[in-house]
């Protein structure tokens, strides 16, 4: 069996024949990368939840119009981005996202969308089996907590603003965003504290 070469020598190896060649110009590539590093990704949206974790206003804002609201905080235009809803999860209701048709998803916010929400077996049983599903996933939610399946569509994106965690309160903006994953922003996942 021949050893399997990493991802990040195969990328690296690609780009070097790629610009060799004269087909992609090394700062294009650049500005490609940083744009989806700075830009667009899980990033925009932990810094959407760390703002509405700490500014009461921004919260209402968000969860009133949540389209200009991420504008504020981070770049949120643009395809899969024209018009994204928030839900907030609470100690008594959970929001988990899904698309049933194909895979929309809040790209400006969240990033690529990871390979499960895509999978058809994710977008038939989170329907039907939120619970199951969730549990699965590593998220055990008590019997008492009503679960809400959120459809994202062509027309709505939507977004989960996690419960913060205990124990957070002392931390700046900048430390909260670290602690926002993009699976709490789907629902399948809480934020911990550090």
């Amino acid at each position: 069996m021949t050893e399997r070469i990493p991802a990040s020598l195969r990328t690296e190896a690609l780009e070097q024949l790629l610009t060799e060649r004269g087909l992609v110009d090394p700062a294009v590539m650049d500005t490609f990368i940083a744009n989806y590093e700075t830009n667009v990704g899980p990033l925009n949206g932990a810094r959407v939840v760390a703002r509405a974790w700490v500014d009461p206003e921004y919260r209402a804002r968000l969860l009133a119009d949540a389209t200009p609201a991420i504008k504020e905080v981070a770049w949120g235009g643009g395809a899969n981005g024209e018009h994204i809803v928030v839900v907030e999860n609470t100690p008594e209701v959970h929001n988990v996202v899904v698309c049933t048709l194909c895979s929309c998803y809040p790209w400006p916010v969240l990033g690529l969308p990871p390979s499960w929400y895509k999978d058809p077996a994710y977008r038939a049983r989170v329907v039907r089996e939120p619970r199951t599903v969730l549990a699965e996933m590593g998220l055990e939610l008590g019997e008492d907590v009503e679960i809400v399946v959120r459809d994202s569509s062509s027309e709505v994106r939507w977004l989960v603003l996690p419960e913060r965690p205990a124990g957070t309160e002392g931390l700046s903006e900048e430390e909260l965003t670290a602690l926002v994953t993009r699976d709490a922003m789907v629902g399948v996942a809480k934020v911990s504290a550090p």
